[in-house]
């Protein structure tokens, strides 16, 4: 009795939608979900959102640079998104003499945009539903069998769909291989730079603030798309023209109230929320601790190098600012499973599911295998973090790694002079690439400490035979600080790759004892070997063994609940979610509005810190109330930054907020702490996206950069 209860109660609670969850494909929306946006506001049809035929919302919607969400905002192919987003194309762009990031950049008309080398915008052309075609010829396959199959199809598809056409294309697996959609796009690879703030806008609060709300950044940026003369896309060139698109959205500065529909376009790029408890555990317990504590180590000592000289800072900031990021995700995503019970709701689901299965053959020995899997994969996991996120963590040894294919060739019985000669040439442009990047002394500090932890973390037994017993007789005790300080020291002295002669010499007379016994490739080799070598085929075992039983658990689960709206996790294609304007309660006596204002902004400002400083004429301004046609008349003061319920994940950074018009309020940017579980389980009471106010946006362009220009293409809706 008490089993069907639980059964019954997690089946009502599963029915009952949570009424802004949902990473909704524009391509598949259901009547169900568009009447429920309807309901809460929204002004437009759904042809109107997407069509094939008819320019709508979806062709002013594009993937920036490959992993950033934007939006086209004019007739003129101009693009916003977010700061962090344009980061390492402005830090590029920039030199000491021309330090657009430190103080900002505004073109003033077209002849000053800058090329933003290899970034690109891709628009979404169709979508096609090849669900039958797929699985019709994968019927009963699984393993490593069915994807190499799958593999072989999925080219087949999209070569068949793309040629002749320009186009490119994937198939991608949704609900764990339940469906398959087909993705055709266009790309342009003429973008060039229009506007950023200074970094002490669109970064304000660093490290300190990301992911927390009250939030005061200006995470903003704006590009622009060329095409050449007949209006296709084309490398860069001088003589291109700007984009002149299917449709721009129109940009509103009549501000935000609360309860206002919110809706989000975009490009979320990973959730896992049909997750077991089997993940759950293993992330909590194992590999986001590892992360944390490997990318702390990386933090610290670049930090302590930048923080030196602002050469160094310039040179590093967007590798700082990426690892940065998501080391505060991994803790906080951490903090917030455990202190919302993840496990334990994922438990119960279980439990309902394997009540529901029980007398269905299909499904009995699902959790069994779940748990044979995970047993047998769960004492490696660790050893695979350390890898990828710490000894690989490390510039050098990633670049010593990359030389492997050279080493192949070098020892091929027979060397082909031609492929020798082109992959010598390929590495000498890769160590141009790595030195101009490269701060010897904080990844010289990296290199010891990750090589440390390794040796004390990860069990003896996983560790690559003889090279601790090296170090230790050379350098001393393993369990000294000093002996992998005094090892890395001499690595990097002694290393052909950090000797432009010694270098040049192997470039010339190319020999495989040369490279091998290098100590930096050796180094990276004997991690990389001993993994891929004993760990690697385990590695992948275990992911064709999960993906296998995903997709048979999930297919289990929607015929369970056959009545219930579902979404595919998100995985880097474009969707749609939908919500409000919202403040809420993060803890006991404590509310936070749903707005925050430059008056915050002054409230945290340091004179010449690293996160809260502010440009001179910022506050000029501020003391002038200058604020124009973009002031918040109810507040009289400049609203800064939103927050409304909608669902989005990292790749949705840069996507529009739209009004119930479906005008442009502001840009998504990031989430909130007490909700960073949403990767695993959205939270209804706790989730809330941060976004940039459109009307802040247009301040820094206008009164801050005094580029008129841009606002003079923008259609302003007042």
């Amino acid at each position: 009795m008490k089993r069907a209860l639980l059964v019954l109660t997690l089946l009502l609670a599963m029915q009952n939608a949570r009424a802004d969850e949902g990473m909704w494909l524009p391509y598949l929306l259901g009547q169900q979900v568009y009447a429920d946006m309807v309901k809460k506001g929204l002004k437009l049809t759904k042809e109107q959102l997407y069509s094939i035929n008819k320019a709508s919302l979806k062709d002013a919607i594009i993937i920036f640079g490959g992993g950033c969400t934007g939006e086209i905002v004019s007739s003129q192919g101009l693009i916003f998104t977010n700061h962090h987003c344009g980061y390492d194309a402005i830090a590029n762009a920039s030199s000491m003499a021309h330090n657009y990031l430190k103080n900002g950049f505004y073109a003033h008309n077209k002849e000053e945009e800058i090329p933003a080398g290899k970034l690109s915008a891709q628009f979404l052309v169709k979508v096609e539903d090849v669900t039958r075609q797929v699985t019709d010829t994968l019927q009963n396959l699984d393993g490593e069998e069915r994807q190499q199959r799958q593999q072989r199809l999925f080219n087949n598809i999209v070569n068949a769909a793309t040629s002749g056409t320009g186009y490119e294309a994937k198939v991608v697996p949704m609900f764990k291989g339940n469906q398959y959609l087909l993705f055709i796009y266009q790309r342009y690879k003429d973008i060039r730079l229009v506007a950023a703030p200074p970094e002490s806008v669109g970064k304000y609060g660093g490290d300190t603030d990301n992911w927390e709300w009250p939030r005061h950044t200006g995470d903003f940026s704006v590009f622009r798309v060329y095409t050449d003369k007949n209006g296709a896309p084309a490398e860069y060139a001088a003589d291109n023209v700007p984009l002149k698109p299917k449709y721009f959205l129109p940009v509103s500065i009549k501000g935000v109230k609360e309860n206002d529909y919110a809706m989000v376009f975009g490009y979320p790029g990973g959730t896992n929320r049909y997750e077991t408890s089997y993940g759950v555990q293993l992330k909590t317990a194992v590999e986001n601790p590892a992360i944390v504590g490997l990318r702390d180590i990386r933090l610290k000592y670049m930090f302590e190098q930048m923080k030196k000289d602002p050469a160094i800072k310039l040179k590093m900031a967007a590798s700082y600012a990426g690892i940065a990021n998501y080391w505060k995700f991994y803790d906080g995503e951490t903090k917030q499973l455990l202190k919302h019970h993840v496990l334990e709701d994922k438990q119960a689901e279980e439990a309902a599911f394997q009540e529901w299965a029980h007398d269905k053959p299909q499904y009995q020995n699902l959790f069994s295998d779940y748990a044979n899997a995970y047993k047998e994969w769960a004492p490696y996991t660790k050893h695979r973090i350390y890898i990828n996120e710490g000894i690989l963590g490390s510039r050098l040894t990633a670049f010593a790694a990359s030389l492997q294919g050279v080493e192949r060739l070098l020892t091929q019985p027979d060397i082909q002079p031609e492929m020798l000669q082109k992959s010598l040439q390929a590495a000498d442009k890769a160590r141009h690439a790595f030195l101009e990047d490269e701060d010897k002394r904080s990844d010289q500090q990296i290199m010891a400490a990750v090589c440390h932890k390794f040796y004390t973390d990860i069990p003896q037994a996983q560790h690559p035979i003889g090279l601790y017993d090296a170090i230790k007789a050379k350098f001393g005790s393993l369990d000294d600080d000093n002996t992998y300080r005094m090892w890395a020291a001499a690595l990097m002295k002694s290393s052909i790759i950090m000797n432009d002669d010694k270098w040049a010499d192997f470039i010339a007379h190319p020999d495989a004892a040369t490279l091998q016994t290098d100590p930096a490739f050796a180094y990276a080799g004997a991690f990389t070997k001993n993994y891929a070598s004993r760990y690697l085929p385990l590695y992948n075992q275990f992911m064709l063994k999960n993906g296998d039983l995903g997709r048979l658990y999930l297919k289990g689960v929607m015929e369970m609940q056959p009545a219930k709206k579902w979404y595919p996790d998100a995985n880097f294609t474009m969707r749609l979610t939908y919500g409000q304007v919202k403040p809420y309660s993060p803890r006991d006596a404590i509310n936070y509005n749903y707005v925050c204002t430059m008056k915050g902004v002054l409230e945290k400002y340091k004179p010449g810190d690293y996160e809260f400083d502010l440009p001179e004429k910022y506050m000029d301004l501020y003391k002038q109330k200058d604020f124009g046609p973009y002031k918040d008349q109810k507040r009289n003061d400049m609203v800064v930054c939103f927050i409304t319920t909608n669902d989005i994940t990292g790749g949705n950074s840069g996507s529009p907020v739209l009004n119930a018009s479906g005008e442009l309020i502001g840009l998504a940017f990031d989430g909130n702490y007490e909700a960073l579980s949403h990767k695993i389980q959205f939270d209804q009471v706790y989730n809330r996206t941060i976004c940039v106010d459109i009307r802040y946006v247009l301040w820094c362009i206008d009164k801050l950069g005094g580029a008129s220009n841009i606002i003079s293409e923008l259609k302003l809706m007042k």
